[in-house]
């Protein structure tokens, strides 16, 4: 079903348009990568229906679905930047049972299953485990924080990194969670602290694939590719 036109879709498919000239066939996994509040899910939300309007098979993950336990999580501290960036997330869980398996498919049957979540962080407990498979042909986009890390770089094949202003973003999710809207505020030293270490660690914007800006989110502008 055909999309309609507006600045979202028809930047999302030039972006789609490019990787299907890297990648025509097979499993292909994009990471739509960004600091809190850059409006990851919704712009992975709105690709994904972009890739499905030529046909593809794709599927949708996010990394708010891979969480650690919060013991695991608070570990060093409640306030540490430092645990927020280095904890919070179980990479090896993501890469056991998603990952791995949807890339392995490609080599092996694409009966092979996957699953698409795999900790349920208001309960703070491991979800059920549901099992998927899909085509040989197939899109995974996985959207969240941190995506960029060493840990992770080899995860994707290709990234997208949403340039917000602190401001903005911090205003979204002032909106959206009930967060003090200064990104400096005591209250989001842990938040920010955590994504500026990422930033000076990775300097993920400049390892991305694709730039957009997404400071206005109804008309994202593509920077680079």
């Amino acid at each position: 079903m055909r999309l309609p036109n507006t600045p979202l879709t028809e930047l999302q498919r030039g972006l789609r348009d490019d990787v299907r000239r890297w990648f025509p066939a097979g499993r292909v996994i994009l990471g739509v990568d960004g600091i809190d509040g850059a409006g990851k899910s919704v712009f992975a939300d709105s690709l994904a229906a972009v890739f499905a309007e030529d046909g593809s098979a794709v599927f949708r993950a996010s990394m708010d679905d891979f969480h650690r336990p919060r013991a695991e999580r608070y570990a060093l501290g409640r306030r540490s930047p430092e645990g927020f960036y280095r904890d919070s997330y179980d990479e090896d869980t993501l890469r056991r049972v998603l990952i791995d398996p949807f890339r392995d498919a490609a080599h092996t049957s694409a009966t092979t299953g996957f699953q698409l979540a795999a900790f349920d962080l208001a309960r703070d407990a491991p979800v059920e485990a549901r099992w998927v498979t899909g085509p040989a042909d197939a899109v995974l986009i996985v959207d969240g924080i941190f995506l960029q890390r060493p840990s992770l770089e080899d995860c994707w094949d290709r990234t997208v990194w949403l340039d917000v202003p602190w401001a903005a973003a911090y205003a979204r999710m002032a909106e959206r969670d009930g967060i003090d809207p200064d990104p400096d505020a005591p209250s989001n030293a842990r938040w920010r602290g955590g994504m500026q270490l990422y930033l000076d660690e990775v300097q993920p914007r400049d390892a991305s694939s694709f730039i957009v800006d997404n400071a206005d989110l109804m008309h994202p502008r593509r920077v680079r590719a």
